[in-house]
């Protein structure tokens, strides 16, 4: 047989993905295994939304959407998003695509962009997703390290740094995952800073956006001075209404790139589902309540397990500031993450997605999400006690 694609070969499969299906396995399997590793919230999708799905349905809407990029009555509710909670006027028309997931979202904006040779800046630690991502789009990713004893923090030196002369664009992902750190205006500032002065296209992921504790505020970078030209934004309601197996997410942008972003969108998945864009418009025009209470949950959560965790002898984690990720560390032991994924997972019983998946930065760390019942994330705690000092 002739040989296979090399450059999808180079591609890692998603380590996330990977254990949160371990730990599935294990379970179905018979073992008690408390699952932290995934990033699917634990609440219904709500019945507004749900009902508005079903209507579609019986309206016939099971057919390809017009247009294809999305229906009006989408397009226009994410526009009136946009301006209404970031501050971003676009057209709804020309500036906006809806896509079968946030994760699509992100890929087509690469897309739009690159040429083999460019050169893209990501922050770590970062979401497993986005070096392959950049690569499969034809450019190579540059990790900016982020150290963890500075709380992961952003600053134009740090920025400026990995410059180059083929560097193109740079992604930021607020709120974080997976530290849980959100964007400060004096991080945004220096975005916004080292983005005019190289002229770069700036790739926002703010899926988290939401879900931002203790009165913070969300920023935007798409909303700065001299920004709307320059950057993409990638948004969806998988974690603000709890639809994640609904896969629909839009990317918001600069006309010039939108036109390239639509063009590859209808060459490749088409569109997203019919219906759920009906229903994607009755979450984006219905009460934000069940937004806030989710939040509210993962907020209580925070504040059992980050004290809870910082109690155990040899583990330390810091607050969070927004998302559902926990990255706590484990600062006496000798094994590297993945390990330490493994030992937690074989014996205690927890899943969670070791750091160095997340880069050299995330090294000593594991991820939990708190995205899971209260009573599990006690019996995780219980758990780690036990074999906290193994580790």
């Amino acid at each position: 047989m002739k040989e296979l694609s090399r450059l999808v070969s180079s591609i890692p499969p998603s380590e996330t993905l990977a254990v949160s299906d371990r730990a599935k396995a294990l379970k179905a399997a018979g073992r008690d295994v408390v699952a932290l590793a995934g990033g699917d919230p634990d609440f219904d999708t709500p019945d507004y939304i749900t009902a508005a799905a079903f209507q579609a349905i019986e309206n016939g809407a099971t057919h390809y959407p017009a247009p294809m990029k999305g229906i009006t009555p989408l397009l226009e509710a994410i526009a009136h998003k946009m301006e209404a909670d970031n501050s971003v006027k676009v057209n709804p028309g020309s500036d906006v695509v809806v896509t079968p997931g946030g994760k699509w979202s992100l890929f087509l904006a690469l897309s739009a962009i690159l040429n083999p040779g460019d050169e893209v800046l990501y922050l770590e630690p970062v979401w497993v997703s986005y070096p392959p991502m950049i690569v499969l789009a034809g450019g190579t990713p540059v990790a900016v390290t982020l150290p963890a004893d500075d709380n992961f923090r952003i600053t134009a030196d740090r920025l400026r740094e990995k410059i180059t002369p083929h560097t193109k664009a740079l992604m930021v992902n607020t709120p974080n995952n997976p530290t849980g750190r959100v964007l400060t205006r004096e991080e945004l500032d220096a975005v916004v800073a080292v983005a005019l002065e190289y002229d770069l296209y700036v790739i926002s992921d703010e899926i988290y956006e939401s879900i931002i504790y203790d009165g913070r505020e969300h920023l935007s970078p798409a909303a700065e001075p001299g920004m709307a030209e320059r950057t993409l934004t990638i948004n969806g309601l998988s974690k603000s209404h709890a639809m994640t197996g609904w896969r629909l997410g839009w990317l918001v942008g600069p006309t010039p790139i939108m036109k390239l972003a639509t063009q590859m969108n209808s060459q490749t998945v088409s569109s997203a589902a019919n219906f759920t864009m009906h229903a994607a418009v009755a979450a984006l025009k219905g009460p934000k309540d069940t937004t806030r209470a989710m939040t509210e949950s993962y907020r209580k959560r925070r504040d059992y397990m980050v004290p809870a965790l910082n109690a155990i002898d040899g583990v330390e984690c810091a607050n969070i500031e927004g998302a559902f990720y926990l990255f706590p560390r484990f600062p006496h032991s000798t094994k590297n993450s993945a390990e330490l994924a493994e030992a937690l997972i074989e014996q205690a019983g927890i899943a969670s997605v070791p750091g160095g998946a997340f880069g050299k930065s995330g090294e000593g760390h594991v991820r939990f999400s708190i995205a899971t019942a209260m009573s599990e994330l006690e019996k995780a705690v219980d758990k780690l006690a036990k074999v906290a000092h193994t580790l």
